[in-house]
């Protein structure tokens, strides 16, 4: 019999079952040891990226206020997922609680929506530096770049409540099993015992409205900096301004592809390992190789952080 979500019911015994990337049980360490090790490559980098930006004077400029707040956000979304994954191969238990399900499915869909919008920012960070170089520091005043970091956050933050509050309404079936290695938000919704038609529309329109908000951003800003680029006379001057742009558009490339891969998976098998493991692309991949794409081709960076590592090491 389903277990209501009424307020006076008790959801502390409710758990889910979750399936993993696979039930080979020799598979498990392999797993567990590519996870760890994607998970503090991950941790590791973006931290890097975060200590290079604020120890360097240099790099207290928008670009990189807005590089060390997407790091912040990859560490904090991987960390929504892996670690449970790992203790729950270590543990050889697949138990998630109620609780523990709704805080991951909050988590997940706040910094998920968060990355989008941190990535429009900064594509709207290239576009006045490029087409607008001469009112750029009066644009993207420090104010303006808080403002635009805080609205992203408050509008996560919403968005996710919105979202969970709806779940909270449904009612499950105990012992439910979620074949994903983490409580994936639509799969969830799917095994609700109750109609889940109004999170459908919810769902759906959010998506709409944000993903193509974020996304109509980024393609807007980019076509008005190639229209620019293409205006420069040098081809010095066109390289130099399209590789301020190139790691950047990597990163979006890397994020969208593999999140919209995912989603038109799912949609055609829902109880499928195929979707799970496709979303380790952009749950564990894609924060692990941010940092790397953002500090490879920067000089920048790459200075700083020779620097903040020189400094580390005269310490010792």
């Amino acid at each position: 019999s389903p277990l209501h979500m009424e307020p006076g019911n008790d959801t502390k015994k409710l758990e889910f079952i979750l399936l993993g990337l696979s039930e080979e049980p020799e598979l498990q360490p392999l797993i567990f040891g590519l996870f760890l090790s994607m998970y503090l490559i991950t941790v590791c980098g973006n931290l890097l990226i975060i200590l290079a930006t604020i120890s360097d004077s240099h790099l207290h400029t928008p670009m990189y206020f807005f590089l060390s707040n997407l790091s912040f956000a990859d560490i904090c979304f991987t960390s929504t997922t892996v670690p449970k994954m790992l203790v729950n191969i270590q543990t050889q238990s697949k138990v998630i609680t109620y609780a523990g399900c709704i805080t991951q499915m909050f988590f997940y869909i706040l910094f998920i929506v968060l990355e989008g919008f941190l990535l429009t920012v900064m594509a709207y960070d290239r576009y006045v530096a490029i087409c607008h170089p001469l009112h750029y520091t009066i644009i993207m005043n420090s104010q303006f770049c808080v403002l635009l970091v805080l609205g992203s956050w408050i509008t996560c933050v919403l968005q996710s409540l919105l979202q969970n509050s709806m779940v909270l309404q449904l009612s499950f079936c105990p012992h439910t099993q979620i074949p994903h290695f983490f409580c994936e938000f639509i799969q969830v919704l799917h095994l609700a015992c109750s109609d889940t038609f109004i999170n459908d529309i919810v769902i759906y329109f959010a998506a709409v409205l944000l993903g193509s908000a974020t996304l109509t951003g980024i393609l807007y800003s980019y076509c008005k900096i190639v229209s620019s680029i293409r205006k420069i006379s040098s081809a010095q001057g066109k390289y130099k301004a399209f590789s301020t742009c190139a790691s950047h558009l990597s990163v979006v490339s890397l994020f969208y592809c593999s999140f919209q891969g995912v989603y038109l998976s799912a949609v055609d098998n829902q109880n499928s390992h195929s979707s799970a493991a496709a979303s380790v692309m952009y749950i564990v991949v894609t924060p692990m190789l941010n940092p790397f794409i953002y500090s490879l081709r920067n000089k920048d960076i790459k200075r700083a952080l020779r620097r903040l590592i020189g400094k580390e090491t005269s310490i010792e």
